[in-house]
């Protein structure tokens, strides 16, 4: 296999091409530092790559398997790991230069899942500011950039991770999602991405800062490779606030299932923040009729979240506050919500008040099963384009464009993005599916079946 394949070739397939003896961990890891090498210069997915470690590692690793041992399942695999995520003895930067310095002595918990699974970290990956925003263009680091068009944004918070995956400069990635920074990269790039429900990956070591809105999730090239992770990165922690029992069977095993007859829902408008373009609409209505078309039922609602988009608003925009950072080394946008943060009572307000709006949406789920959106509400910006606006129009821009993600985040509830093809200017479109709450079993077999009907593996952006 010519190595550009082997670089863009899901991480289950270059788990057991390593069992088989095919290739070597330390010959798949000198493909991914070698394409980062040449390439992350234009792309701006990695701001830290961990070279020597991940060499050591894949040479301890290839010498392992030498001797018959049983392997984890995804035994020398590289993988990355978003900047907001601690590993041991590597600069973690939470996308802000003035912690450039800040060098973490522990794990983040599901950093050592990912390690006991057998991954090799290849590096950390680029986000904005404290994840905070839907484009990954943090004050003293490079853009990151779409592989598909180089003039586009990869998406935020975890741009990066999604970058690199799509430009095969790595083969699976952890990212984040606080308000759509998983969905949101993996629409813009061309990927398959899981924002779990709450409670089904740990905070470990740290604590839960943000009520429940934000979670760790896998980032991938398939429904199988997402699947996967979710299953490594799953399962509670001692002293989590909140957890899910682990599935029966494996997230994995589920994405070999094929649903049952499902009841779904669609909206492609989000009162009173908007509606989608035309390429986030096509997007979906072309899914809806393909679910039609396997014997689903559908059904089209009207998705008001009115009484969701302030408090939201207040309890995300608390985790500026809550990073410690001074004003003065914050980028602008990050200071005006700064400036905005109320007191601790008016937090504990909004988060009563959200999850009064949260149950209101999740009583839809009691007459469906799944809930098809659009990712955004209108197509990736251009590097750059919002830098010269005052930070509340770029706040009022951000709004309107992720619209349809937090909504999934206030309520806990799972949700999966995945490719929908390409718009005429050549970047991917994409849909997300929201189910019941606990329910990502469900979402992964729908988008199984999705991606068996109608493939995406075969599309890799022109960037070498």
């Amino acid at each position: 296999m010519k190595e550009i394949d082997l670089a863009f070739t899901p991480a289950l397939v270059q788990a057991e091409l390593i069992r088989s003896r095919q290739i070597s961990p330390l010959e798949l890891v000198e493909i991914y530092l070698e394409r980062i090498q040449r390439l992350n210069p234009q792309l701006g997915s990695y701001f830290t790559v961990m070279a020597d470690g991940a060499i050591s590692d894949a040479k301890a690793k290839t010498e392992i398997l030498t001797k018959g041992e049983e392997l984890p399942p995804f035994f020398g695999v590289p993988i990355s790991i978003k900047d907001l995520n601690p590993v041991a003895g590597v600069t973690c930067t939470f996308g802000n230069p003035a912690l450039i310095n800040n060098v973490p002595d522990y794990d983040d918990g599901v950093v050592a899942k990912l390690r006991r699974a057998g991954f090799i970290l290849l590096g950390k990956t680029a986000t904005s500011e404290l994840g905070s925003f839907p484009y990954t263009e943090p004050t003293g680091f490079p853009p990151s950039r779409n592989p598909w068009n180089l003039e586009y944004t990869s998406g935020g918070s975890s741009g990066g991770a999604a970058a690199a995956v799509a430009a095969g400069l790595c083969a699976i990635a952890q990212g984040s999602d606080g308000g759509g920074s998983i969905r949101g990269p993996v629409a813009c790039c061309g990927l398959v991405g899981i924002k779990p429900a709450r409670g089904r990956v740990s905070h470990a070591p740290a604590g839960d800062r943000l009520s429940g809105i934000a979670t760790n999730g896998p980032i991938a090239r398939t429904v199988a490779d997402a699947a996967a992770l979710l299953d490594v990165m799953s399962g509670y922690i001692t002293g989590d606030p909140y957890w899910l029992p682990n599935p029966e069977p494996s997230f994995l095993q589920h994405s070999q299932i094929p649903p049952g007859k499902l009841r779904i829902a669609f909206s492609t408008s989000i009162p009173p923040l908007g509606s989608a373009d035309s390429n986030c609409e096509t997007s979906v209505l072309d899914t809806v009729k393909l679910l039609a078309d396997m014997g689903h039922c559908l059904e089209e609602i009207n998705l008001d979240v009115t009484a969701l988009v302030e408090p939201f608003q207040q309890v995300w925009q608390a985790g500026v506050g809550a990073s410690g950072i001074p004003p003065q080394a914050l980028q602008p946008v990050n200071r005006w919500l700064l400036s905005r943060t109320g007191s601790a009572g008016e937090y504990l307000q909004a988060v009563f008040k959200m999850q009064l709006a949260a149950r209101q949406i999740i009583a839809l789920f009691a007459d469906i099963d799944v809930l098809v959106l659009p990712v955004y509400l209108h197509s990736p910006i251009r590097v750059g384009e919002w830098a010269n606006l005052s930070p509340e129009e770029t706040f009022n821009k951000i709004v309107q464009w992720v619209a349809p993600c937090p909504i999934a985040n206030a309520t806990g509830q799972p949700a999966i993005a995945i490719p929908r093809g390409f718009a005429s200017n050549g970047l991917p479109l994409s849909v997300q599916l929201v189910g019941k709450p606990a329910d990502e079993a469900t979402l992964i077999q729908l988008a199984a079946q999705i991606e068996t009907a109608q493939p995406w593996l075969q599309y890799r952006p022109s960037i070498d």
